[in-house]
């Protein structure tokens, strides 16, 4: 059977995620990945390209896409339902009430995308755990990356970015992020180019959120050279991708 031919961002996506897993030794044989679809372009793109390493890898590894819908707009992710049957990928979708519970009068200590992401990511490990899944992936960027790192040194006085593969529960469950080496330029390309049905964002929060606020502050900051883009995001995911490497605790 001959291979899919890919454009160059689809390829991007396709190599760099496969760089990260060969890197740290994310994924091994047998395991069972649990994958966040959100709708947008980052977690539906991340699933593509995990559908496209299964043929690549040399060992088997499963994959099931958990959605989980805020509430904002139930009916959302109508058209993920054929596109997964299509690829033939198990899935768990669930409607919530996330979202209009974390804008509503009842939170009122935690902001609305703390409550809303403390909520989503504990059901995503139950479900998890109720599936028998071994790692959960997860669809954060390059661009992620570098504006965690900058909220963490920022807010928190802490240098400290996203990890590509972290255990949770004393290793019962692998929390992995594929594409942290992708630029979001190129999921967003990978997307359009392979037609996956994304949808928008309903949440009257969004592009209002303190990562969106860090992410206009960081376009000021990639003017200082004209590398300063490349450099920040290059040094990130080379300081991510050694620390996640295997024997990384004993390389210093």
């Amino acid at each position: 059977m001959s291979r899919e031919k890919r454009s160059f961002a689809q390829e991007v996506c396709v190599k760099s995620a496969g760089k990260a897993m060969q890197k740290t030794g994310m994924l091994w044989p047998g395991c069972r990945v649990g994958v966040a679809v959100s709708g947008g372009v980052d977690s539906f793109v991340l699933l593509k390209t995990l559908k496209i390493r299964q043929g690549i890898v040399p060992f088997r590894f499963e994959l099931m896409a958990l959605h989980l819908n805020p509430g904002f707009a139930p009916q959302s992710h109508a058209a993920l339902l054929p596109w997964l049957a299509q690829e033939g990928i198990a899935a768990h979708l669930e409607v919530t009430d996330y979202g209009p519970q974390a804008h509503s009068e009842q939170n009122l200590r935690r902001s609305a995308c703390f409550r809303c992401a403390w909520l989503r990511r504990k059901r995503l490990f139950e479900l998890c755990a109720r599936y028998g899944l071994s790692h959960l992936a997860l669809g954060h960027n390059a661009e992620d990356l570098v504006e965690t790192f900058f909220l963490n040194l920022c807010r928190n006085g802490r240098v400290d970015g996203m990890s590509m593969s972290e255990p949770f529960f004393n290793g019962g469950l692998q929390v992995i992020r594929p594409l942290l080496l992708v630029e979001k330029k190129y999921i967003i390309k990978a997307a359009r180019q392979w037609e996956l049905p994304t949808w928008a964002n309903a949440c009257p929060s969004a592009g209002r959120t303190a990562r969106s606020s860090m992410a206009r502050s960081l376009e000021q900051l990639y003017g200082v050279s004209k590398d300063a883009r490349r450099s920040i995001l290059n040094g990130l995911t080379r300081w991510q991708l050694r620390k996640n490497s295997p024997g990384a605790e004993n390389a210093d």
